[in-house]
């Protein structure tokens, strides 16, 4: 009886030593995951490669626009002022006006004292090189810039036809009495006589051989400053009629091309201007003589 217990207890104590080592290894599976158990001791994993840190951006350089350069300044134009003289003038403001003119070189036909067409050529031309408005009038800005480039014009450059010069030929004695025309074909002259006293002499050109000017002594029947033929369609510009159909008076083709050619019979003058002071002094009745000296 006292085997039999011990025996007993030994038998329970085999039985119960392998239950529990299987027990304890099931608590450390279940504690340590399936990876700890079996397998050896855990290794540590590589760890992840360190990068460097990035460098710091480099900041972009500004883009460099291009600069418009700046626009210049817009200066006014000039406007041309009120008109103090102009084409149709007459006086000695206008004398005055072509004395100067002449006295610099921009004026080359005779003091007149007619603001005609040469005197607005003349007056362009100056306003031209002087950067003034070019209008062929003579506003302040004009005046001011010519009488500061300029002298007072004498009494003979505003009056030449005061300034007498000897006649070419022998005036013919019906040119002495009064005002007359004193038309002469050899010279290819007119002359303004006023009581026998020559005050401007002028080129002239005649009709030709199948059209003649008529000879003899005439009066002035008719004026017209601004005809236009009837025959031809032609300007005829400070017309004076002396006989039918002819008359004396300014003419662009005599002016253009000389003596190369002929009128239609009138006698035809070539500076305008100048006929256009003759033209202001003389009257209807006055004489006209066309004659050869």
């Amino acid at each position: 009886m006292t085997h039999l217990p011990r025996f007993a207890l030994l038998l329970v104590l085999a039985l119960l030593l392998p239950a529990t080592a299987y027990g304890a290894g099931l608590a450390q599976e279940r504690w340590l995951g399936d990876d700890a158990v079996g397998r050896g001791p855990a290794v540590a994993a590589d760890p992840a490669p360190v990068r460097a840190p990035a460098r710091p951006a480099r900041p972009a350089r500004p883009v460099r626009q291009p600069v418009a350069p700046a626009p210049a300044p817009i200066e006014p134009a000039m406007v041309p002022g009120p008109a103090l003289m102009g084409p149709g003038g007459q006086g000695e403001d206008v004398r005055d006006l072509q004395a100067r003119l002449a006295q610099i070189g921009w004026f080359s036909a005779g003091v007149t004292g007619f603001y005609g067409d040469v005197t607005v050529a003349s007056v362009r031309g100056f306003q031209a090189k002087r950067e003034i408005p070019v209008t062929g009038e003579v506003d302040r800005r004009t005046l001011d810039r010519l009488r500061a480039m300029t002298r007072q014009p004498t009494t003979d450059e505003l009056h030449p036809e005061r300034v007498v010069a000897a006649p070419a030929a022998a005036l013919d004695p019906r040119c002495l009495v009064g005002t007359a025309l004193c038309i002469d074909k050899t010279t290819a002259t007119l002359s303004l006589v006023v009581d026998g006293q020559v005050r401007s002499t002028l080129d002239a050109r005649f009709g030709g051989a199948a059209t003649p000017t008529r000879e003899g002594l005439f009066s002035v029947l008719r004026m017209d400053r601004d005809h236009v033929s009837n025959l031809y369609g032609s300007a005829m510009p400070f017309s004076m009629f002396f006989s039918g159909g002819q008359a004396v008076h300014y003419s662009s083709d005599f002016a253009a091309l000389g003596y190369a050619g002929a009128s239609h019979g009138c006698v035809n003058i070539r500076d305008h201007d100048a006929l256009a002071a003759i033209y202001d002094q003389v009257s209807v009745g006055d004489r006209v003589v066309v004659h050869r000296s």
